[in-house]
């Protein structure tokens, strides 16, 4: 077995810091993306449970509330949703001992909320871990060409452990349709919710329209809406809304489809190498994919919401990101080429005259060489983004 490097993240001084606040730290995101080991490295000293782990489960539903009594001064449950009556112990424990601590991770968003906002509001912060970001691999993705970087996606293993990304995303696709899905959906034709997926891949960066994947799959709209908010709870994939801001009915209303990894958005596509990936038509999609995740990677690992969005109007101008704070709007062009053009800047101008002096900031992420930083029309390469306070 291959050696394990250990990646600090940027979420611990966020848990570092709650965890003096509150007595039940939740960490949730996508399997595989390093909970287990943020927590049991910065809780070193909590006992450690796994209720993956059938067992596991018997063994603490024997006697829930003496078992978590006997480690109330430090305790990890690792995927924490599979046993949700536990909340309610951890609940009455905390309101009693004041020095408890309790660390709970799950990888199904659903499933875990559900049971956090019924037994645990108020006494638990949630936090959310994505794959790695690319300020989190550092060094790493300075030296690696950009089409190595969208194949081999943020799973720490790939990084860590050199395992080849075909083999962690073929492993991770297996597993997650194989217990996940039949865990939170009763899909009786699994193949076509296999389907579903791929021709989710293939619509990166585009506007999801319900109706049209129902017409291909030949299944009902509410069905694909279920299936699409199950990929969400399971961290496969999020939506980018639309902005909408007091300029009428020109804009569009379907939110865009994007990837939590995009190493499993090239495997899904049938892409295995980097020469593969230079010469596929949704290459650039799959660049926008990661510039935007990483914009919500940066706002999750600070404990904060994100509030980003796109811009598209009727006559289709659009621009691919624009990030709300307060009543700043800071626009963004994304673009996967390595030469500027002035016609990467040509929406952001757009945008600026229709929304007004609100849009405090334009710039261009690409993957040029040149990094030029201004509030109006900068430029900056994918890897030296600077996020905005």
């Amino acid at each position: 077995m291959a050696k394990s490097e250990f990646l600090q993240r940027e979420l611990k001084s966020e848990i570092q810091r709650l965890s003096s606040l509150y007595a039940v730290i939740v960490v949730t995101g996508p399997r595989q993306s390093g909970k287990t080991t943020l927590c049991r490295n910065h809780f070193s000293t909590y006992h450690y449970i796994n209720l993956e782990n059938p067992s596991t489960r018997e063994q603490v539903l024997t006697a829930p509330k003496a078992f978590l009594e006997q480690h109330a001064d430090g305790l990890i449950v690792d995927e924490a949703q599979h046993l949700p009556e536990l909340f309610s112990y951890i609940q009455v424990i905390v309101d009693e001992n004041e020095d408890s601590n309790f660390v709970l991770t799950g990888s199904s968003n659903f499933s875990l909320m559900q049971g956090i906002t019924q037994s645990l509001a108020g006494r638990a912060a949630i936090l959310t871990l994505l794959p790695l970001s690319l300020s989190e691999l550092g060094i790493r993705v300075q030296e690696k060409g950009t089409d190595t970087i969208l194949l081999n996606g943020g799973y720490p293993v790939v990084w860590t452990k050199g395992i080849p990304v075909q083999d962690v995303a073929q492993n991770y696709y297996n597993t997650y349709i194989e217990r996940d899905i039949r865990q939170l959906l009763n899909v009786k034709d699994i193949t076509r919710f296999q389907t579903f997926i791929k021709l989710c891949a293939g619509r990166i960066g585009t506007e999801f329209n319900a109706s049209a994947l129902s017409n291909e799959l030949g299944v009902s709209v509410p069905t694909i809406q279920e299936w699409l908010s199950v990929l969400e709870a399971s961290y496969v994939i999020f939506r980018l809304p639309p902005f909408f801001r007091n300029i009428g009915k020109r804009l569009v209303k379907s939110p865009k489809l994007y990837f939590y990894d995009t190493g499993l958005a090239c495997f899904l596509l049938g892409i295995e190498n980097e020469q593969q990936l230079a010469t596929h038509p949704l290459r650039g999609a799959i660049f926008e994919n990661m510039v935007v995740l990483e914009f919500f990677k940066n706002r999750y690992n600070q404990g904060k919401l994100p509030h980003l969005y796109f811009y598209r109007d009727k006559s289709q101008h659009e621009v691919d990101l624009i990030e709300e704070k307060g009543t700043k709007l800071y626009a963004y062009e994304v673009k996967s080429a390595k030469a500027f053009t002035k016609n990467f800047i040509k929406s952001l101008g757009y945008f600026r005259n229709v929304v007004g002096d609100d849009v405090v900031s334009t710039q261009v992420i690409y993957d040029g060489e040149n990094d030029i930083y201004s509030s109006e029309n900068g430029m900056v390469n994918f890897r030296n983004i600077k996020f905005e306070d």
